[in-house]
């Protein structure tokens, strides 16, 4: 960041300082278009190294995020998205090596092809250019965005939230110290050096047209102004209304050990099941063993009038609490009738991020998995799997819930587009 920048954000002329901040960055993503894998890589690993060698002025900073916000009454769900520790650290430093070991996405042929005419047509990755992160709270995002920025040939301008700013500096000053060692501009990866909301209305405007991108990670308040407002292509998931179904070949005790994992690993996470469907054709004993495991587990379970027949700890869902995102040791459970009203279901209310079923048969795993719309549908497995990191991405950068270029965890791959290379030997094209 330069002094020139700063001192505008002294004097309080944001809108020139995102300006010039786009400008930058926009000069970045041109060297970085044409960088070795090996300069990237090199970058990546030296920040790893400067993360674990800068550990306790990482969490000295990060204390006084925390501080700010206990004073500010955040709860404890959010200091634990906020609060770093060496083993945090460590993580997020493992993370950049992951990053630095995968393939390199930019100049690989997707695809080729010959006319008759002789022309060698091809379809290769290309960096998209400058890329936009919005986001709130996890500082760790502030070093997975930008990673995940440089491996793909993109310049990162990062806007992280006012409650972790002293922790996405201290990290920032890590990345940059290995892109200078990689000789790859200081300026690839950017952190907006102000707090005030404006910068992020000059970001949705697309900064004079050098932003390509945006990726808004937060809650559904600044998703939902990032898809509203923003004037550039979006990538992102409003909300994680994620189910699971437990179908009549269901394994019951897999049922319950998935189930349990979906909703309570990390009720916080947007791949938490908040909706639980259970095959009203099942066996007696497969409802309530469900609702029990989850009630004993602390979990708060709002059913239907099965569910609440099952036990008589289960509160009388609402039609408000079907395509209801808790974040929170809160469930819906409903019984269906089988797979294809589970399908419909989960078409009226699900957001289109994850959605599981859990069954033997293979017949009915195949009819769900083919039928539902969402961006990431498994097969007996927990909902909480849906991350960038589990599906050997290395890391992500958001989920994505559209339908145009990228869906599910956008990784590096997902963060470049493509061109289309014509060779040719002297063909001109007949009239």
């Amino acid at each position: 960041m330069t002094a020139a920048v700063h001192a505008l954000i002294n004097d309080n002329k944001i809108e020139a300082a995102m300006l010039e901040i786009g400008q930058a960055a926009r000069r970045a993503a041109a060297e970085l278009a044409i960088a070795e894998p090996g300069q990237k890589d090199q970058a990546l690993r030296v920040a790893a190294q400067e993360l674990r060698h800068h550990t306790s002025g990482i969490i000295e900073a990060n204390r006084r995020d925390l501080e700010a916000a206990e004073e500010a009454g955040k709860n404890g769900a959010y200091l634990d998205r906020l609060m770093l520790d060496p083993d945090r650290i460590e993580a997020i430093a493992s993370g950049l090596e992951t990053i630095a070991a995968l393939e390199d996405p930019v100049g690989k042929t997707i695809a080729e092809w010959q006319r008759p005419n002789g022309l060698d047509i091809s379809r290769v990755r290309t960096p998209i250019g400058v890329i936009g992160i919005i986001y709130e709270s996890r500082p760790n995002v502030t070093a997975d965005a930008g990673a995940l920025s440089l491996k793909s040939g993109n310049a990162a301008i990062l806007r992280g939230g006012s409650d972790s700013h002293h922790s996405s500096v201290a990290i920032l000053t890590c990345l940059t110290h290995g892109l200078r060692s990689a000789g790859l501009p200081a300026d690839a990866i950017q952190l907006v050096p102000t707090t005030d909301r404006e910068a992020v209305g000059h970001m949705l405007k697309g900064l004079g047209g050098t932003l390509d991108l945006i990726v808004p990670r937060g809650g559904k308040s600044l998703v939902a102004r990032v898809q509203e407002e923003a004037r550039v292509p979006v990538f992102a998931h409003l909300e994680g209304i994620c189910h699971t179904y437990v179908d009549r070949g269901a394994d019951i005790d897999m049922a319950v050990e998935i189930i349990l994992n979906a909703k309570l690993r990390r009720t916080g996470v947007c791949g938490a099941t908040e909706t639980l469907l259970v095959d009203r054709n099942a066996d007696d004993d497969y409802l309530s063993p469900l609702v029990k495991a989850l009630l004993d587990a602390g979990c708060e379970v709002r059913g239907d009038a099965a569910a609440q027949a099952a036990d008589e700890r289960v509160v009388a869902a609402t039609d408000e609490d079907w395509g209801q995102e808790f974040l929170d040791s809160i469930i819906a459970v409903k019984t269906v009738d089988g797979v294809d009203d589970a399908i419909a279901h989960i078409a009226r209310y699900s957001s289109q991020h994850t959605d599981s079923i859990i069954t033997e048969c293979h017949g009915t795993a195949e009819r769900f998995l083919k039928r539902v719309d969402s961006a990431i549908v498994m097969h007996n497995a927990s909902t909480q799997f849906a991350d960038g990191g589990e599906f050997g991405m290395g890391a992500e950068i958001g989920i994505a819930t559209g339908r145009m270029h990228a869906r599910g965890p956008v990784g590096v791959e997902q963060l470049t587009t493509f061109k289309y290379v014509v060779r040719g030997s002297g063909q001109t094209r007949p009239k």
